[in-house]
């Protein structure tokens, strides 16, 4: 257990480096968020189960007191995340009626059906690759793959797809002021009104349009609507944004488990390890203890912000060879995508996206390799996520 809360940024230290202290710093992990406000984050299996159990944690800010008598400033960055009334905020009855709409506009089939659309995609990249010796992988192919599949699926115009990265990576920063992130959300939610207007107008094939009709029987508000639109279009590409970039880094590390996965075709299990040794959850916002609650032998007072941590995974109580990335691990518990009444409504595209993209990279570019020491990666600067800034790789000769 640490002794002193790990300040989330630390400054002068990697936003990596602060998460690997916490990683073994104890199962639950006293933090400090941005503007001096404490919190817990579960690190261990067993710590994580718990704070995911969703009789004895609550997702609603109201479940916090100190968001409401003004311990926790209205100007706090993060207010644009813990605030916000959308699916992911919601408890119970309120939640299933959100989720139950979502879940008949995002089907099984719809996304199944995006392979052969995410695989063109995902050429289209690969044969765009910048000349020279030395390219970015981030900016020319990690970034740009998730936001386009998500973006094509919700009906969102090429030309209007940077604008929403844009602000999507001011909400998400651990170094937006609030007025900054506030802002941002504020665009981005005119934008989707506008967007629904748009598809009301003129519906096409596209989720927007599934979820405008879908919403007959339950009669979302419009701010239900547009917070829907929010989350499952960042949510929907930044984390696999930032995946895939661990995922490469991971697979330069250790390549004879490239090697494999290469010889024996075993992208879908490179993408559960990769879950699992390196996921770019680090922070999943945000639970409340509903009464005070003792997490892994940790006392908790009801109410405090509970974030867990996607390095689960590497929790050496629970895997074997934690610290190793290997696709032969065993993946039936993994716990990156939650569990439960929250479980990741968009888990299935993210693996989907992750053993096409990087199939499809190691094909092309079969000895593509990092133009950089792995130690001094810049890595994102975020309270939820982390991945790679920029990746400079040597692709090599193209297959």
């Amino acid at each position: 257990m640490s002794e002193s809360p790990i300040q989330l940024p630390t400054p002068g230290e990697s936003i990596l480096e602060t998460h690997e202290r916490i990683l073994r710093a104890g199962e639950i992990v006293p933090i400090e968020l941005p503007g001096g406000v404490p919190a817990f984050i579960a690190v261990s299996h067993r710590a994580v189960s718990e704070v995911l159990d969703d009789k004895v944690f609550g997702k609603h800010p109201a479940h916090c007191p100190a968001l409401r008598d003004g311990s926790i400033p209205a100007d706090w960055p993060l207010r644009a995340l813990t605030d916000a009334e959308h699916m992911l905020n919601q408890d119970g009855a309120e939640h299933r009626r959100l989720r139950q709409t979502i879940n008949k506009a995002f089907t099984p089939a719809r996304v199944a059906a995006m392979e052969p659309r995410i695989q063109r995609i995902a050429d289209e990249l690969v044969d765009n690759f910048p000349a020279g010796e030395e390219i970015d992988l981030i900016a020319n192919y990690t970034t740009p793959l998730p936001v386009r599949v998500i973006c094509e699926l919700f009906g969102v115009p090429a030309d209007e797809q940077p604008q929403l990265k844009n602000w999507t990576l001011t909400i998400v920063s651990a170094t937006s002021s609030g007025d900054e992130a506030q802002a941002a959300m504020a665009a981005m939610g005119g934008y989707f009104a506008e967007l629904l207007q748009r598809k009301r107008a003129e519906p096409g094939d596209d989720l927007t349009s599934a979820l405008l009709a879908a919403d007959a029987a339950n009669e979302l508000t419009e701010e239900e609507l547009v917070s829907m639109l929010w989350l499952v279009i960042v949510a929907g590409h930044e984390t696999t944004v930032h995946l895939l970039g661990n995922a490469v880094v991971a697979l330069r590390e250790f390549p004879e488990q490239l090697a494999r996965a290469q010889v024996e075709n075993r992208w879908a299990d490179v993408v559960e390890e990769a879950l699992r040794y390196r996921s770019s959850v680090v922070g999943a916002l945000m639970r409340y203890p509903r009464t005070d609650v003792t997490v892994a032998g940790v006392p908790i007072a009801a109410g405090t912000p509970t974030l867990w941590h996607g390095g689960v995974g590497r929790d050496p109580l629970r895997y074997p060879d934690a610290e190793v990335f290997d696709i032969d691990h065993e993946h039936k518990d993994q716990l990156a995508f939650g569990r439960g009444p929250h479980f990741c409504l968009g888990a299935p595209l993210a693996r989907l996206e992750s053993r096409i993209a990087l199939a499809t990279l190691f094909t092309r570019y079969p000895e593509l390799t990092l133009a950089v020491d792995p130690k001094k990666i810049e890595y994102t600067v975020q309270i939820s996520t982390v991945g790679p800034v920029a990746l400079p790789v040597r692709p090599g000769p193209a297959a």
